[in-house]
């Protein structure tokens, strides 16, 4: 079983809100752990499916960071 420490964030608002960087790592660890069971044949799951399944999570992990690339790069006063 994996194990990351995730931070969280109280907002003035009572929201917790969790960093970026660590959702990434969190969905692309998932992506890889599914790869290496499967690997191993330590599953019952499908190879192709998994391979599918993966290629979506780290898809969206480097939607993520490209999201947040082109938050932190954009100059004041552009809406982001």
């Amino acid at each position: 079983m994996i194990q990351i420490p995730i931070p969280l964030i109280p907002t003035e608002e009572g929201e917790l809100l969790i960093p970026a960087v660590q959702v990434t790592a969190l969905l692309r660890r998932v992506a890889s752990d599914w790869l290496d069971s499967t690997d191993a044949e330590e599953t019952d799951a499908d190879p192709p499916t998994v391979l599918a399944m993966t290629g979506v999570l780290n898809r969206l992990a480097d939607q993520i960071d490209a999201e947040c690339i082109a938050c932190a790069s954009s100059a004041p006063g552009e809406g982001h």
